[in-house]
């Protein structure tokens, strides 16, 4: 029974300071969050949209060829509706 009570202790020290250590761990943490925030300016940065360029217009004879094209392949059936440039 005594090295019971010596395993008690031990392990009551031992979670006492692992508590402690965490605690300060925590308290020191939120005090360099805290000055962090006080005494470092924070510059906003303002998020701004890029501003692609509008599409330059297709020219007529690739649109022809296009238009042909489609026209051959689906034997006359397609359609186009849309031509984007990627």
């Amino acid at each position: 029974m005594e090295n019971f009570g010596e395993a008690l202790l031990l392990m009551l020290i031992g979670m006492s300071t692992v508590i402690v250590i965490l605690l300060l761990i925590i308290f020191l943490g939120k005090l360099l969050i805290y000055l962090t925030n006080k005494y470092v300016p924070v510059e906003e940065v303002i998020p701004q949209s890029p501003q692609q360029p509008a599409p330059a217009p297709i020219p007529a004879h690739i649109m022809a060829a296009i238009t042909s094209a489609v026209s051959v392949v689906t034997k006359g059936k397609g359609k186009i509706t849309n031509i984007e440039k990627l």
